[in-house]
Order: C-alpha cells, then sequence, then structure tokens
C-alpha cells in the first residue's frame, strides 16, 4: 500500500475538478486553452487540500520513529552500575512506545518534498503569470492570435511592471544594505511570505463571511416560506437583468448590421466581418444574411468604413453581450423551475393523501430510480417533512464546527496549555497512533475551512465582470479569474490549518518534526514580524467578520448604496418580492396553455387518428382495387374488340399492350380465345367482327 493512496487520491482529485468545471465551463464553445488553465488551477488546489493529511500522518510516523531511536540511544549511552534493580527512570516529556506502527497511507521518504515542490512552484507561476495573461488573451476581441497576445502584452504592462518594480526595489535595497547578507534560499523564502501573507489577508477575510453564512444558508433552506420569497425576490432583480441583456443585445446588433451593409464582400475587413457574424446568434445571422447584396459594390471615396481597431471593440463587445444574454435566459429558465417546484410544495405541504404532486410532470419517462425507490410517495416524505428537519440539522452541525473554527483560530498560539480544539483532537489520536483517525479528522477539518472560504469564491459576484454561474454559463474572465483567486488561497489555508493543529513550528514554536509541506515554505524566522505577529493576531480579525456577517452589516451597506439586497424588513425587498411573483405566475399560466394544448393535441391524436389511419387504409386499398379492375377490364375489352390476325400480329399487340412481356411463350398463346376455331362466336360479340378479314371476300 505504499504509495498507494497517494495515486488513488491523485486520479479522484482530478476527476473532481474536471466535474466542476463541466458543470460551470463550456468543453463545446470555450477555448481549449482557457479550460486547461482553468482545470490545471483547480486540480492544483484540490490536490493540496487532499494529499495534506497524508503527509501529517506521515510525519507523525516519522516523529514517532525518531522518538524511539532517540530513546534508545539515551538508554544506550546512560550508565547501568548508578541504577538498583528497583529504580526507575524519570518520565520524559513525550511518551515513546516500544513500538511504531506504518500508517497503511505511508508516503515513502522523499517523495513528498519533490511533490509539494511541483504543485507549489506550478500554481504559483499559473495564478502570477500565465492566468492574468491567458485571462487578458481570451477577453481581446483580436481577430488574429498575435493580435489576441499584442493586446494581452499591453493589458498587463501595468500589472507585470508593478510586481517588478517592488521585486527590484527590495533586490537593490538588500544589496545596498551592509548587514544583510540574504542567500538565495533566503530570497526565496522572502517570497513566499510576500505570497502567503497576500492569501492570508483574502482568507480570512472570506473564511469570516462563509463560516457564518453556509450554516444560516442551510438553515433558511429548511424555511419553505422564507426560501420562496427570496425566490420571488431573484426572479425579479433576473428578470431586470435579462430585460437589459437583451435591450443591449439589439443595440449591438443593430450596430453589427450597419457595419455589415457598409462592408461588402469586396473590401479587405470583411473577413473580420464574418468572424463577428460567426459569434451573433444563429436568428440575427439570417436577417441579417437576407439583406446582404453579394453584387453590390461601392466606391472607396464616397463611404467611410470603420477601421480594424473599432472591429476588434466591436468584435469584444459581441463576445460579452452574446454570453450575458444567454446565461440569463438560461439562468430564468432555472429559477422558474425552481419557483415552481417550491410552489408545489407549499401546495403539497396540506396533502392528506402523501402523494407528491407536480404541476407540471415531466415528459421523460420515469427511470427505475423513480418507479420503485423515489416514489411519489418517498418524494413527499423527503420534501414536505424530512429534508427541513435533515438542512436543520446539518446547520446546527456546521455551526458547532465554525465556532470551533474561531474559537481555534484565536487561541492556536498557545501550546501550554493546548487551547486549539483541532491540536486537541490531532494529539489525543497522536498518542495511541490511529493514522485513520487523524486523516479523517485533518480532512474534515480542512474540507470544512476549504467549503467556506470556496463557496464564498463562489458565490460573490463583481458586477457583470466575474460572475461564475452553473450550467456551463461562466464566461472565460470569471473561470480563469477564479483559479488565480484558488492559486492564491490555498497555500496560506494549508498553513493556517497547519498552524491550527500545532504541526507549523514556525508559529507554535515546538521541536517537532515539520511536515514536507511545511518544509518547501522555508524558514518564517528571516521575517519575524510576520511569523510572530501578522500570522498570529490577524486570523484573530475572523471574529469581528463573523459579527458583521451574522448582522448583515455588509447587505445593509450595498442596500443604502442602491444595490438591492434581500431584507426582510425593507420596503423596496418587498415591492420586489411582488412583483416577482407576479412575474412567476404569469409564467406558469403562460406553461399551462402550452400544456393545455399539448394535452388536446395528444387526445385528438388518440381519438381521432387511429380512425383516421384506417380510414385512410381503407381508401388507398379500395382505391388500388379499383385501379387492378379497371386495368384487368381494360385488358379483357382490348381483346375483345382488337381484330385476329397473324401470330405476328398478335405478339406485337401484346408487347405494345405490356400484357406479358416477359412471361410470354407459345404454349400460352394457344389458349387465347382469339385462337379457337369454334364456329359459334362468343357471347355478346357482333358476327361481322367475329370472323376473319379474309373470309369476307371469300365468294367473290
Amino acid at each position: 500500500m505504499s504509495g498507494a493512496a497517494l495515486g488513488i487520491e491523485i486520479v479522484l482529485v482530478f476527476f473532481l475538478a474536471l466535474f466542476l468545471l463541466h458543470r460551470y465551463g463550456d468543453f463545446k464553445k470555450q477555448q481549449r486553452m482557457v479550460l486547461f488553465g482553468t482545470l490545471l488551477a483547480w486540480y492544483l488546489c484540490f490536490l493540496i487540500v487532499f494529499i495534506l493529511p497524508l503527509d501529517v500522518s506521515t510525519t507523525i510516523y516519522r516523529q514517532c520513529i525518531e522518538d524511539h531511536e532517540e530513546h534508545i540511544s539515551v538508554s544506550t549511552i546512560s550508565p547501568t552500575n548508578h541504577t538498583t534493580p528497583n529504580a526507575t527512570m524519570a518520565p520524559t516529556k513525550r511518551s515513546v512506545p516500544t513500538l511504531c506502527y506504518k500508517p497503511w497511507s505511508y508516503i515513502p521518504e522523499g517523495i513528498m518534498p519533490v511533490f509539494w515542490r511541483v504543485v507549489y512552484w506550478t500554481s504559483q507561476c499559473l495564478t502570477w503569470l500565465l492566468l492574468p495573461f491567458m485571462q487578458s488573451y481570451a477577453r481581446s476581441g483580436g481577430f488574429s492570435i498575435t493580435g489576441k497576445i499584442k493586446t494581452a502584452l499591453i493589458e498587463n504592462a501595468i500589472y507585470y511592471g508593478t510586481y517588478l518594480l517592488i521585486f527590484g526595489s527590495l533586490l537593490i535595497y538588500v544589496a545596498v544594505h551592509p548587514e544583510w547578507h540574504l542567500s538565495w534560499y533566503e530570497l526565496q523564502t522572502i517570497g513566499i511570505t510576500a505570497a502567503n501573507t497576500w492569501g492570508l489577508f483574502l482568507l480570512v477575510l472570506l473564511l469570516g463571511y462563509g463560516l457564518v453564512e453556509i450554516p444560516r444558508s442551510y438553515w433558511n433552506a429548511s424555511r419553505h416560506g422564507h426560501l420562496l420569497m427570496k425566490t420571488y425576490f431573484k426572479a425579479s432583480k433576473l428578470m431586470t437583468e435579462k430585460a437589459d441583456a437583451e435591450e443591449n443585445l439589439e443595440d449591438v446588433m443593430e450596430e453589427v448590421r450597419k457595419v455589415s451593409e457598409s462592408i461588402k464582400y469586396n473590401h479587405p475587413l470583411r473577413k473580420c466581418i464574418d468572424t463577428i457574424l460567426r459569434k451573433c446568434p444563429v436568428d440575427y445571422q439570417e436577417k441579417m444574411g437576407r439583406n446582404m447584396d453579394d453584387y453590390e459594390d461601392f466606391d472607396d471615396k464616397q463611404n467611410t468604413y470603420p477601421t480594424e481597431k473599432s472591429l476588434v471593440k466591436l468584435h469584444k463587445q459581441v463576445i460579452y453581450v452574446v454570453q450575458r444574454h444567454n446565461r440569463t435566459r438560461v439562468q430564468w429558465q432555472i429559477l422558474l423551475q425552481q419557483a415552481i417546484h417550491l410552489e408545489d410544495v407549499a401546495k403539497n405541504e396540506t396533502s392528506l393523501s402523501h402523494q407528491f404532486v407536480h404541476s407540471f410532470p415531466s415528459c421523460e419517462p420515469a427511470g427505475w430510480f423513480c418507479r420503485y425507490i423515489y416514489t411519489p410517495t418517498v418524494e413527499w416524505y423527503w420534501e414536505c417533512l424530512l429534508k427541513p428537519w435533515f438542512y436543520r440539522l446539518l446547520s446546527v452541525v456546521l455551526t458547532l464546527f465554525s465556532v470551533a473554527v474561531v474559537w481555534s483560530e484565536c487561541t492556536f498560539f498557545s501550546t501550554r496549555p493546548v487551547l486549539s480544539l483541532f491540536a486537541v483532537f490531532i494529539q489525543l489520536a497522536e498518542r495511541d497512533y490511529n493514522y485513520l483517525y487523524i486523516e479523517m479528522a485533518c480532512f474534515i477539518t480542512i474540507f470544512f475551512l476549504c467549503t467556506c472560504v470556496y463557496s464564498t469564491v463562489f458565490r460573490i459576484r463583481v458586477f457583470n465582470y466575474y460572475y461564475l454561474a452553473s450550467h456551463h454559463q461562466t464566461d472565460a474572465y470569471s473561470l480563469q479569474f477564479s483559479g488565480m483567486l484558488f492559486c492564491r488561497l490555498t497555500p496560506p489555508l494549508c498553513l493556517n490549518f497547519l498552524g491550527l493543529i500545532h504541526m507549523d513550528s514556525a508559529i507554535s514554536h515546538q521541536q517537532k518534526l515539520q511536515t514536507a509541506y511545511t518544509s518547501i515554505m522555508g524558514s518564517m524566522r528571516v521575517l519575524s514580524f510576520i511569523a510572530n505577529g501578522f500570522y498570529i493576531y490577524y486570523p484573530m480579525l475572523i471574529v469581528i467578520l463573523c459579527i458583521a456577517t451574522y448582522f448583515s452589516l455588509g447587505t445593509r451597506c450595498l442596500n443604502l448604496l442602491g444595490f438591492q439586497q434581500f431584507m426582510d424588513d425593507s420596503e423596496m425587498t418587498s415591492d420586489l418580492i411582488d412583483e416577482g411573483k407576479e412575474l412567476i405566475r404569469r409564467e406558469r399560466r403562460k406553461r399551462q396553455r402550452m400544456e393545455d394544448g399539448e394535452n388536446r393535441r395528444r387526445e385528438w391524436k388518440e381519438r381521432y387518428g387511429n380512425q383516421r389511419e384506417d380510414f385512410t387504409a381503407r381508401n388507398r386499398s379500395s382505391h388500388e382495387m379499383k385501379e387492378t379492375n379497371y386495368s384487368e377490364s381494360s385488358r379483357d375489352r382490348q381483346a375483345k374488340y382488337s381484330r385476329s390476325g397473324t401470330r405476328v400480329e398478335r405478339d406485337c399487340i401484346e408487347l405494345l399492350q405490356d400484357a406479358e412481356p416477359l412471361d410470354f411463350n407459345a404454349d400460352a398463346l394457344t389458349d387465347d380465345p382469339l385462337d379457337a376455331e369454334s364456329g359459334r362466336p362468343a357471347g355478346g360479340r357482333y358476327l361481322s367482327m367475329s370472323s376473319s378479314r379474309n373470309r369476307i371476300f371469300d365468294d367473290v
């Protein structure tokens, strides 16, 4: 099992990152470079979170081996002639076991430092160098790779120039200062410390919001009335945004139409126009295509054409407005479905049949899970009875975790006595060397911290420039910006977690074996004012942030600035709720009319469709029978009224009439009534036509 756990987690984390990217990104429309950069950033950050518990258990095992060897060496060196048989050794500070059990997930020595070094520096190169450049490249409206690269370099010149100026100033100061003689390792540690300090500053802000908002969101989810009112509020705001997006799309498409009509096929910039048209919606492309005249030509002297720079700007606007229009349209459909489902839950709560009834049943056939397991009765008990209590219980558990995190963040620097709750749990398990418990406790703790931080990253919205929308509606800029945030937040988050469990000697000031992750970060004693000051006292600010989040101070400030937020005691919120309720009612009536129309057409088809098909089949068969009888009677009449001649003439007649052109033979010809030698003519036939033409002149 040596190293097997590491390999399994590497594979599982990759599929987790791929699943999240598929949920928020669009594999079909977005650029491969954008998807690859975002996937790599998310994958590396999740990898650090999932592999760190294995590093902790491996470090505890190595600490056990080191203590055991030290104890053996001390026992061997100590003299034995001063001891008596009844004498006992003085107890040591650390209990040394007689045998150290190797954990099931033990990673051989030498693998983890290389692994952490590759993962950390790759993530830092992504967040500080590659992702900002790729972000500007994907957002650029250039028509060629060279143009996009040029635009990205210009936009990032200030960004990169600022960092180069700061780094150069520090190097000059260190070189000029006579008392400082820093090596490359110490310069590397200073750079890592600066990056982690910036990340810790943002980490505490996001963590203080998530520790309160996540438990409260699950508690509010158990209140169906509150959740329905909030959905109405979101519907009102989303409809306003949707109408604004449609209006912007119309304005930009009108500008595209004018430019497309002015630049014809013989113009050098026509390729740029075709590129812009391919980014437009299909219905607008068809409208613009019908208004084009391929043979119309204009003189350059009589018309003013837009420049390539203006077309680049127009291309960028088209990409933005089309993506925003598609996102609001999809979000409106999803929110409408959620509102209808919540209204159905409210109606079914008073149902005495205990059968969950949907207002608009799904048109797709139910699968085996819905037919046999998740039946309407089970759905009623889950939606109306069990789900609210489950969310309340989950909210209470998350609240206890949040309180433990806040307490540990304020007391993790105290080692005697140990006040951090997570450090107490790990040290209790360390005494018995229960590695599975250690790994599970570490994983649950760091997973909760990451959930509080990452969920805040997924929830925040900076106007329309940064917004992570599910169902493949996130643009390239927001995807890459989230990758940058993850790469900057994950390393300080892991260091903060190691400080909570007293596994970071730079903060706990204990003579313990460091983890492989801490070893690549370097010694924080190079910058003692950060290790002993900022890293210890700044996380205490999380208490103030949690209090501000609990009383919704940020929401109230945004509401005062004119950004409507959901508040129970606001008149504006009540008006938006009423407006959203009317919008949902209107959409419900619209969908109900469509459903009734489909049902009427289905009933009409079931009632009259079979009769019509049978009637059509009978008419078709009778028509075919009439045609068959008519053809047979026509052949009989032709056979009756045709004059008898020689055999060759009759052969020609039959071939022309298509009687039996393929199956004709002489034997069948003898059975023809025309060859009968009987003197009595056939019934109903005139005598003048029954005899041969040669017999008329027999007596002449």
